[in-house]
């Protein structure tokens, strides 16, 4: 095993983890919104993302897909349309999120927004298909490598957010938690209109 090479991907994961981005906001909001068990369903859903971002350039590895460069832009595009969405729906009134939606979050509501968000999220996707792959030689296996990246990986990202929501949901007042969830939501809304602008730049260009 190269102990070097998997300490830099251990460093690299947790810089990219606990660098805000739109899984970090979303989880945090929903913990500031909704408690505790909608913001674990949250973080289950986008850790449900990376594995499916995690299986992607682990085909793109083995050559038996080539991704497109249209169709990372087009998700891209659809993913920021959706956080925004996301974001401008946590800042309007209270009463106003309950008129557009007359039900209480469900079971599966966090999961599909962290999941939809996750696999979506431009920093994720730049990380597994442009970084991840220069982890591959950790073991001599591919499939060894594939299999402790993924699970270090699994293990770091569930440690992270969840101490984001103990953080959330243990330390902060009503008053800071409604704070945190403005706050989140104008974070996500930022991130959305920031990748709404790269990815159709990325796309006229690969186009031309």
């Amino acid at each position: 095993m190269n102990k070097p090479l998997l300490a830099a991907y251990i460093l690299s994961i947790l810089t990219l983890l606990l660098t805000p981005g739109p899984v970090i906001a979303l989880v945090t909001r929903a913990a500031a919104r909704d408690g505790y068990g909608s913001a674990v369903r949250t973080m289950i859903g986008t850790n449900l993302a990376s594995l499916t971002l995690i299986a992607g350039a682990a085909l793109m590895l083995t050559g038996i897909v080539a991704l497109n460069p249209h169709w990372l832009a087009g998700l891209g595009i659809l993913g920021a349309i959706y956080i925004g969405v996301i974001a401008l729906g946590s800042l309007l009134p209270r009463r106003q999120q309950q008129t557009l939606s007359e039900k209480e979050p469900t079971a599966h509501s966090g999961l599909i927004a962290g999941y939809l968000t996750g696999v979506a999220n431009p920093k994720d996707i730049l990380f597994f298909v442009s970084f991840f792959p220069q982890f591959i030689a950790v073991t001599p296996g591919i499939g060894t490598s594939l299999t402790l990246l993924t699970l270090v990986w699994i293990l770091l990202d569930l440690t992270v957010l969840s101490l984001y929501i103990f953080a959330v949901t243990r330390w902060l007042s009503p008053r800071w938690m409604a704070k945190m969830e403005t706050f989140s939501a104008l974070f996500l809304l930022a991130v959305a209109l920031f990748s709404l602008v790269y990815n159709a730049r990325a796309m006229l260009f690969s186009a031309a």
